[in-house]
């Protein structure tokens, strides 16, 4: 499973630099808007600390760990959606995000340009979510002179009609909350709909990176910005973060970064606090396959079925399916790899079984 994040955000909110941190890359991050011409994409692990033990146990020549890719858009700015700034060509980059990190800024420095007036991470948020519901707006409409058309199609079938009909529905209804800018109602419409319709940009997953500066590194909750984001959103959704701090550990050796991590009370890189939150929030799961020569790990969707999870794999493997045998990563904990099978940790599972986070899965198939 393809997994790909987009930083989005005003001009000057730290995207760029943030781009750079998390997958030591190097894009241009200049004092001014639009400095991201082109959407840059980089591709980084997953941290999971599981995979090293797994390593060792199977004695493997190598890993090969989930991935996840990052997508730096350029700055929006309002009227994005009527082509404003770049807005038409990076909002269209957006639709390809499984997640928005939102990034807002979440502090006041003169020397640091902003367009927009006094700091208000709120209303910044308000400002791209206004221009995401904008854009869904065209797409909306262009839906809806295809489902008049099919409707009206002597070759539709009674249940597309009824499906037509209520797709229709539930796209009058998503076009009045969006007349009224109300983002909640959307996300709540589509989470409730029985019936499928286009993606919507203002639909999609989200999280909010509050980018504070050096002084609020002791408590970033205690800044008022981050506080009212957190009362907004909950903290499930809002990770409080000093990019530039960020950009400067990232640039550290491991030892070096190590210390200063310490020395600032930082437990974990930003890194993995946001794989962490975007696993929670996409409902995303691990699962492991283990051998001598790699220990893989694969990230789907938590619900998903043992052969449907073979498909992540191979596509022969879910084709082919026949059973697996199935353990997990915490009975390592308690029971030697050479003993499981003796103790009763290893079963065998159906087509149906719904894969766990952190199982080692062996596929028996035959195509």
């Amino acid at each position: 499973m393809n997994i790909k994040v987009g930083l989005v955000g005003l001009p000057n909110v730290g995207k760029s630099t943030l781009f750079n941190a998390l997958t030591n890359s190097s894009v241009p991050a200049e004092n001014y808007p639009f400095c991201t011409i082109d959407p840059h994409v980089a591709i980084t692990h997953v941290p999971d600390i599981r995979m090293d033990m797994l390593q060792k146990t199977y004695n493997s020549k190598k890993q090969i760990p989930a991935s996840v890719s990052f997508v730096d858009i350029a700055g929006l700015v309002k009227g994005a959606a009527a082509g404003q700034g770049l807005g038409n060509q990076f909002l269209g980059n957006i639709r390809e995000v499984n997640l928005i990190l939102h990034v807002l800024r979440c502090f006041e420095d003169i020397n640091i340009i902003r367009d927009q007036g006094e700091i208000n991470p709120l209303s910044d948020y308000e400002t791209i979510l206004n221009e995401l519901m904008l854009k869904d707006l065209d797409s909306i409409v262009k839906r809806q002179e295809k489902i008049t058309a099919q409707l009206k199609n002597q070759g539709t079938s009674p249940q597309e009609k009824k499906d037509l009909t209520e797709e229709a529905e539930l796209l009058k209804n998503i076009t009045t909350a969006i007349d009224k800018l109300d983002a909640p109602t959307i996300y709540k419409l589509v989470a409730a709909a029985k019936v499928a319709t286009i993606p919507l940009l203002s639909a999609k997953n989200f999280l909010v990176i509050a980018n504070v500066s050096e002084m609020d590194l002791e408590d970033p909750k205690a800044n008022p910005h981050v506080q009212k984001l957190i009362a907004t959103f909950g903290e499930n959704r809002v990770i409080p973060v000093c990019i530039k701090i960020e950009s400067e550990l990232s640039g550290l050796s491991g030892s070096e970064r190590t210390e200063m991590m310490e020395m600032l009370n930082i437990k974990q890189p930003t890194l993995s606090t946001i794989i962490e939150k975007s696993y929670y929030n996409l409902g995303l799961i691990t699962f492991f396959t283990c051998g001598p020569q790699e220990i893989h790990a694969w990230p789907i969707l938590k619900g998903t079925t043992i052969r449907a999870a073979a498909g992540e794999i191979h596509s022969d493997l879910e084709r082919g399916f026949i059973c697996a045998e199935i353990f997990n990563v915490a009975d390592l904990a308690t029971t030697p790899l050479a003993k499981l099978k003796d103790v009763g940790k290893v079963r065998t599972e159906g087509k149906d079984y719904l894969v766990q986070d952190g199982d080692i899965v062996l596929v028996k198939f035959n195509v």
